[in-house]
């Protein structure tokens, strides 16, 4: 008590300190007076935009569950286009928010700029130039505004591949690498974040910085996992490796959950094993019908469907290993013996033989599926979380065997899988928690335009769950309502991000949708 008491005493000298440097600074919030006269006096003839249908669709994110309205989308054809936005911006003494866009994938409204201007990075893509291969250097410079599947592609032409992915390939540089960029990859790898080599960032400001772990280190550092708080990446340069042919991709399905997380553990110690480890939970509501239905053969359907009505709730233990021309012939028999070692239910083990393209572009039949049914422009109500090694199976027995089922609204990919902390780098700003083995545990939900507020209230459910078991859960792609969510976020790091904020965006002028700085 007197420690969580002195901390709230730093808190409160931190935020008297913020009043102050506010009240001595000219800031203008929200609540300035619309931008668009300022921008049109100015030489953005083309390029800003305040047609309904663009704003309209800026208001918008994947989640579908809010709707943010800027004044102006600006549809730059330059890096000088967005310095030019922002120091405009930063000089005026009516300064305005902005925010970057990219694909549109947030789910709670944090790429919008409410009375400011979204800048669509898309809108500067060019066909003929923004991915360049060093195949010496074995890194891609890569134009933040470019999707992962676009990278990936240019990459394969050479042999060579990027290492840390998203489950989800359609998605810009810029846009992961603000937030952390994790899949069953992150284990070994370490997140998207932390195989950048360099980067070119938009400061608040509008100075325009080349920055790496040895040249402007702390902006490299604060903007990696930074949520768009510090500056707008316009360039990266990612590592590279030489790219496996195929990928042997093997499923085993779990009923009991301590037997499901220990099998996880002990593959992610070994440095030479598995190259991709995730898991997911299915619940008694039926058959598998999820973009993941499709892992397993149809005839199978009934019978899994028959484990998950008998046990309730049920695992999947999903494992890959990469190989090409000179480990074809031993990939069989060390995917044999790693089989033969887990504690799974003999007769449930699913196997395919892919390449390594369709393995890591994997959710995209699922989503060309949605989309034809009209399920793709839904509410997503996700909740993404990191929980502590020491605290899984009680969220396990709380949440999954809790909530969820108590509940019987979940619908849609529910994951949970462990990566090592060392893989991380506490340099970054992304928040992660204090043990060597953390868990990230995905509700990955769509709902409908008329019960999404249902899927909304068990997330509170869930959070008010493990924060009354003080379990040491963050969230990740975080979304808090109030500053006094984000302290607890940033936990002792909440200082050195409130320090970075005012040393790189003093203004208060980036990604204001994030909700953090009010």
């Amino acid at each position: 008590m007197a420690s969580y008491n002195f901390l709230s005493q730093v808190h409160l000298i931190v935020i008297t300190i913020l009043i102050i440097i506010t009240l001595l600074t000219p800031i203008t919030t929200n609540t300035s007076p619309q931008p668009w006269n300022i921008l049109s006096r100015n030489n953005f003839a083309g390029k800003l935009t305040t047609a309904s249908s663009s704003v309209e669709s800026a208001a918008t994110d994947f989640g579908h569950v809010t709707k943010i309205f800027p004044s102006a989308v600006l549809n730059p054809s330059s890096v000088e286009d967005i310095t030019d936005l922002i120091k405009l911006s930063y000089d005026s003494q009516s300064s305005f928010p902005l925010a970057a866009r990219g694909h549109g994938h947030s789910h709670r409204g944090q790429a919008s700029a409410k009375d400011g201007v979204v800048v669509n990075m898309r809108s500067m893509v060019n066909r003929d130039r923004g991915i360049k291969v060093s195949r010496t250097g074995l890194y891609v410079d890569v134009d933040a505004a470019w999707l992962w599947i676009e990278v990936l592609n240019k990459t394969l032409e050479l042999g060579l591949t990027p290492v840390s992915w998203t489950d989800y390939l359609y998605l810009t540089v810029g846009g992961t690498l603000s937030n952390g960029g994790i899949s069953g990859q992150t284990f070994r790898y370490g997140p998207q974040i932390t195989n950048v080599l360099e980067m070119d960032v938009i400061t608040g400001k509008g100075e325009t910085a080349t920055c790496s772990k040895d040249m402007n280190s702390d902006l490299f550092f604060a903007v990696l996992g930074g949520l768009g708080q510090f500056g707008i990446i316009t360039r990266a340069r990612i590592k590279l490796e030489v790219a496996p042919k195929r990928a042997k991709w093997l499923r085993f399905l779990y009923i009991d959950f301590s037997e499901f997380t220990r099998d996880q553990e002990r593959l992610i110690s070994k440095t030479d094993g598995v190259d991709f480890l995730e898991g997911s939970v299915m619940v008694d509501h039926g058959p598998p019908d999820n973009w993941r239905s499709t892992y397993y053969p149809p005839s199978d359907h009934l019978r899994i469907a028959s484990m998950v009505n008998r046990h309730r709730v049920i695992y999947c233990l999903e494992v890959v290993k990469y190989y090409d021309e000179t480990s074809q012939y031993t990939v069989n028999e060390e995917m044999e013996e790693l089989s033969e070692s887990l504690n799974y239910v003999r007769g449930f083990m699913y196997e395919k033989d892919v390449t390594y393209m369709d393995f890591l572009n994997r959710v995209r039949t699922g989503e060309l599926n949605l989309k034809s049914k009209g399920q793709w422009d839904v509410p997503h109500p996700w909740l993404n979380l990191f929980v502590p090694k020491s605290q899984i199976s009680k969220f396990d027995d709380g949440v999954f065997k809790g909530i969820i089922l108590r509940n019987n609204i979940t619908t849609g990919p529910v994951l949970v899988y462990p990566m090592n902390r060392n893989k991380w780098n506490d340099r970054m700003s992304a928040a992660i928690p204090e043990e060597d083995v953390f868990y990230a545990v995905g509700f990955l939900r769509s709902a409908g335009f008329d019960n999404w507020e249902a899927y909304e209230q068990e997330n509170m459910e869930i959070l008010k769950f493990c924060e009354d078991g003080n379990m040491g859960v963050i969230q990740y792609l975080p979304y808090h309502s109030s500053q006094e969510g984000w302290v607890r976020h940033f936990g002792p790091r909440w200082d050195i991000f409130v320090e970075r904020k005012y040393k790189y965006d003093p203004k208060m002028i980036l990604s204001p949708g994030q909700n953090i700085f009010q």
